[in-house]
C-alpha cells in the first residue's frame, strides 16, 4: 500500500485515520472497529464490505506515530 495513498484515505464511517495490516491486506479503522479489504490493490471502502474488528485485534496494532503539525 502506497504510504501517500494511506495518508489520504479515511474511514468512510468516522472520517478518521486508517492503519494498514499487511498480513491481512486490510485497512483498519480503530474508531469504527472495522477492517476494509484491499482487493487487487484497490481498497474497498464500503461499510457493507468491511468486517468487524475485535478489541484484541485493535490492541495488537502498532502505536501510531505522532501527527506532525
Amino acid at each position: 500500500m502506497d504510504p501517500k495513498l494511506l495518508e489520504l484515505l479515511v474511514c468512510p464511517v468516522t472520517k478518521g485515520p486508517l492503519d494498514f495490516d499487511r498480513e491481512k491486506n486490510e485497512l483498519i479503522s480503530r474508531a469504527a472497529r472495522l477492517a476494509y479489504p484491499i482487493r487487487d490493490g484497490i481498497p474497498v471502502m464500503l461499510e457493507g464490505e468491511a468486517r468487524a474488528v475485535t478489541p484484541e485485534e485493535i490492541e495488537q496494532l502498532p502505536a501510531r506515530p505522532p501527527v506532525a503539525a
